[in-house]
């Protein structure tokens, strides 16, 4: 196993206060109440098939200040709403009757950031709840309710708690199992969970995990063409390098995709919790996340894991506000409205893709519509790479022939091969009998006359 691909684990702290927002000695208002310990970056393969070898974030834990004087520290602490447009877009809409698919550990049942949220669920996992709601793994357990409550968390209150991006879109809950933590390959539980999902209502899938790898499984070729032939956005995160993704893979190299780069505070491409790839469309906040953990815990996080979701939150914001769009407008609306990145040095570039995320724009923006996908077609290369089938075979245009009946064969008389036939008798046995008895006469008349001229030849003994 490679380097990347081995587990991560890096001991980090953040600071614990109390669940009623009062700050722990020396740590004023800061809302991160959990330590977390292991870093869940990096899966093992999964038996039978590629794990993800790194699920998208975090990749490392930090703990910052909000400003003074903001009021309840986890609404501080989430700086993305207002710097990219997120409150604003709030004044149109809040993602109200649009249903985002969260495919990861599950989403805790605890929390009351999820209260009214979680609509459905199932598992794939083998090793969860049916609901989907059983956290799957000994390390990841909280990836799922990190990436969910960026989505789309309630709050605890009015004004307290952390909120999602969409908090009044409705979340389902598939639980799947990264390495060990489940015995059902990863590329199945995916694909199972894709196609369930579409079929439960999902108008957004977010996939917060990357395998490492360009290439994927066939099988996803399916599930991902049943996603986008049923009008799905899908979102994926881009991956990190601080958890080994040095370059995007696999599902973030699969046509008509979202794939999601991170940035830090300033808006430049996140070290550690970003990578690079021709694939990225979008980039949004990757570091110094807040998210709920299973328990109701909040943590301050990193990753590319986080930027998907917020995404994925605002593709919910639009098709709340335009629900006649269908998903390729969704997504051409997200990178056509983002801001440009100061340091890219083209568009798309491969660390920002489009720019950076701008939830108003793509919002309340009037943008000319498209007729495809902006970020590829699948099915295209799947005819051109999976060598598929191109259709159904044209239809001959020329008149069909039409052939006479062949007269029917003569039939011959069986018999046994050593029996004389007629034609054996005429043309062989008669003329042989002939030439054999033709000389035989010869023969003894050749002898006759031989021995008479003997006979004449020898002498007559004298009579007396």
């Amino acid at each position: 196993m490679s380097a990347r691909r081995r587990r991560l684990v890096a001991v980090v702290t953040a600071v614990m206060i109390g669940l009623g927002g009062q700050a722990a000695a020396g740590a004023a208002s800061i809302p991160a109440v959990a330590v977390a310990a292991g870093d869940p970056a990096s899966a093992a393969v999964a038996a039978g098939g590629p794990a993800p070898a790194a699920l998208a974030g975090p990749s490392a834990l930090a703990a910052t200040a909000p400003p003074p004087g903001t009021g309840d520290p986890a609404r501080a602490a989430e700086y993305w709403l207002d710097e990219y447009g997120i409150r604003q877009a709030w004044q149109t809409t809040r993602g109200k009757g649009v249903t985002i698919a969260v495919i990861d550990t599950g989403i805790g049942r605890s929390p009351v950031e999820f209260s009214g949220a979680v609509v459905g669920g199932a598992d794939f996992s083998g090793a969860g709840s049916s609901d989907g709601r059983t956290p799957v793994g000994a390390v990841d357990a909280n990836h799922g309710s990190w990436v969910a409550s960026l989505a789309a968390a309630r709050g605890t209150g009015a004004d307290t708690g952390m909120i999602g991006v969409a908090p009044e879109a409705n979340l389902l809950s598939l639980s799947i199992g990264f390495g060990a933590a489940s015995s059902v390959p990863f590329v199945q539980q995916v694909a199972d969970a894709m196609k369930w999902a579409v079929d439960h209502g999902a108008d957004i899938i977010n996939l917060s995990f990357t395998t490492n790898t360009l290439t994927w499984d066939p099988s996803w070729d399916d599930a991902f063409q049943y996603a986008f032939d049923h009008d799905v956005v899908v979102v994926v995160a881009a991956g990190n390098k601080g958890s080994g993704t040095e370059e995007v893979g696999a599902p973030a190299t699969i046509p008509g995709v979202l794939t999601v780069g991170g940035v830090n505070r300033a808006g430049t491409a996140s070290e550690q919790a970003s990578t690079q790839g021709i694939t990225i469309g979008i980039s949004a906040p990757s570091e110094q996340l807040l998210g709920v953990s299973a328990d109701g815990q909040l943590v301050v996080w990193d990753g590319t894991s986080g930027a998907a979701p917020i995404v994925a939150g605002i593709a919910a914001l639009v098709r709340s506000a335009h629900p006649d769009l269908d998903a390729d407008n969704v997504i051409n609306r997200i990178i056509k409205t983002a801001r440009p990145a100061a340091a890219a040095t083209k568009v798309p570039d491969e660390k920002y893709g489009y720019g950076l995320i701008d939830a108003n724009a793509a919002v309340s923006v009037s943008v000319a519509s498209v007729n495809s996908n902006p970020m590829g077609s699948l099915s295209d290369w799947i005819r051109l790479y999976r060598r598929a089938d191109a259709g159904p075979q044209p239809t001959p245009t020329s008149s069909p022939v039409t052939i006479e009946q062949l007269p029917a064969a003569e039939t011959l008389d069986r018999r046994s091969p050593l029996l004389p036939s007629v034609d054996t008798l005429l043309y062989g046995t008669v003329p042989l009998v002939g030439v054999t008895l033709t000389a035989i006469l010869v023969a003894l008349g050749v002898t006759a006359a031989a021995r008479r001229i003997r006979s004449e030849r020898a002498p007559r003994t004298p009579s007396r």
